[in-house]
């Protein structure tokens, strides 16, 4: 989630529709300037006995982002507690129960997003060996209960967590115990926006089954591939979901402003604070009828915070992020940009991928991204296929489409080497989630533990 610390004097008050469908103008680009860019989580737990650190204990997690400053990271601050560490690679920030976060920079291609992510493991595992703690690469705490977990010092979190009971039964879930990885990317006009949000909102269920990486709650099988995922259909149905709209002939930064203004607000950020505005109306706020904030109106951030506020499978800000896969260790990281990168970022790919998914009812999306998280690669897809089958073709595509690419490393290698551990996953039809569950039938012997030897 986004990290504010202080609040913009220049500021400009939102006098007028335009301003509110800016940002996502405002991210148009041109091919030659697209970017990636990638973020992931980590659980972090403390290898003497497995618990989950707290912010404030020795080695606990504001220890571990301030040992980060040895790599030429820079603190940021809020209530004069160090929530994320800012430095050339983004930003390393905190989810609310201790989840570790890089939030990576803009880079030009898939071998710098990759470098980027083993630096950021590098100096992780460095500080971990010295505060004895480890990192976890899954989608969901395996074996702890929301009341094991430890809440970080950031207003926003306080908010949210008093709002995601009165809202559905999993929120909290979500904030406490799961963990994602997520790819950021550019588009060129509004035409290319819509047809990218598209292709990614129509085949995110296949990244998640790929990605299916949580099937433990509480140290046993919860019935899920990506339990995670399950968690997103009963947190807040204002804020999250498949967005039928998306794919109306007159969809458009002005309905996704629309959708947007539709979204309960949960916070306003005033003089380093989070004011609570939890289901409020940001269309109130427009007309200077807040009730926490009478007579004023949004600024610019307000309408940027706002933004970071839903929840959908694909999410629109001033670029597009791929929210559908659970967290993972290194290669995964690398890889889901690669799915992405290689389906939206080559015009023949992207048209292929549509060719895949465009003749698909909105019913039948909603059947198959309700079906993912327990069936996972043996979900049926319309046509009569598997979600196997159908991924076979679209790691075609999205080859095709790094190959086009043509971005190259030092050693003459082109992308799409990072699309071999998903190869591996459709040819076997087994998601990582369902080889751990085969070792925990196996040579675990049922003994939830062993995943710790599966960290970074």
């Amino acid at each position: 989630m986004s990290t504010r610390d202080a609040s913009n004097e220049d500021d400009p008050i939102i006098e007028s529709r335009d301003q509110l469908v800016a940002p996502m103008q405002q991210g148009e680009k041109p091919k030659a300037n697209w970017r990636i860019g990638t973020e992931h989580e980590k659980l972090v737990y403390k290898r003497s006995d497995f618990h989950a650190p707290s912010y404030d204990e020795p080695c606990g997690i504001r220890d571990i982002l301030m040992n980060l400053k040895d790599f030429g990271w820079e603190p940021v601050e809020e209530g004069g507690k160090v929530i994320a560490m800012r430095g050339e690679d983004g930003t390393v920030s905190l989810e609310p129960a201790g989840q570790l976060e890089l939030s990576g920079a803009p880079l030009e291609n898939l071998h710098e997003t990759c470098n980027e992510a083993g630096r950021h493991l590098s100096q992780v595992k460095e500080i971990g060996e010295r505060c004895g703690v480890g990192f976890l690469g899954l989608g969901m705490w395996p074996d702890k209960t929301r009341e094991d977990l430890p809440i970080m010092p950031k207003g926003r979190y306080e908010i949210m967590m008093r709002h995601m009971p009165r809202v559905g039964t999993l929120g909290l879930d979500m904030m406490l115990r799961t963990c994602t990885i997520q790819v950021n990317l550019d588009y060129s006009s509004e035409v290319d926006m819509v047809q990218k949000f598209r292709v990614g909102l129509a085949l995110q269920p296949l990244a998640t089954a790929l990605f299916a990486n949580s099937p433990f709650t509480e140290g046993k099988p919860n019935g899920y591939l990506s339990y995670r995922s399950h968690i997103w259909s009963d947190t807040d149905p204002h804020r999250t979901g498949m967005l039928p709209f998306v794919f109306d002939e007159d969809f458009g930064y002005e309905r996704y402003v629309d959708y947007m203004l539709d979204v309960p607000m949960y916070f306003v950020f005033r003089d380093g604070k989070y004011l609570d505005a939890a289901g409020l109306s940001f269309r109130d706020f427009l007309e200077g009828k807040l009730s926490i904030l009478p007579g004023e109106k949004p600024t610019q951030s307000d309408w940027w915070d706002h933004l970071s506020t839903a929840f959908p499978e694909v999410r629109l800000k001033s670029f597009l992020e791929m929210r559908g896969a659970d967290g993972g260790p290194w290669s995964r990281i690398c890889a889901l940009p690669a799915l992405w990168v290689g389906l939206l970022y080559d015009s023949q790919a992207l048209d292929a991928a549509w060719d895949l998914v465009k003749d698909w009812t909105m019913e039948e999306r909603e059947a198959l991204r309700n079906a993912v998280p327990q069936e996972g690669l043996a979900a049926s897809v319309p046509g009569g296929r598997t979600l196997q089958d159908l991924g076979k073709d679209v790691l075609a595509i999205a080859r095709s489409g790094l190959t086009a690419r043509a971005r190259l490393n030092t050693g003459g290698d082109n992308e799409t080497g990072f699309l071999q551990t998903l190869d591996e996953i459709v040819e076997s039809g087994k998601s990582p989630a369902q080889r751990m569950l085969d070792r925990y039938n196996g040579e675990w012997g049922g003994d939830i533990s062993r995943v710790y030897k599966y960290s970074f």
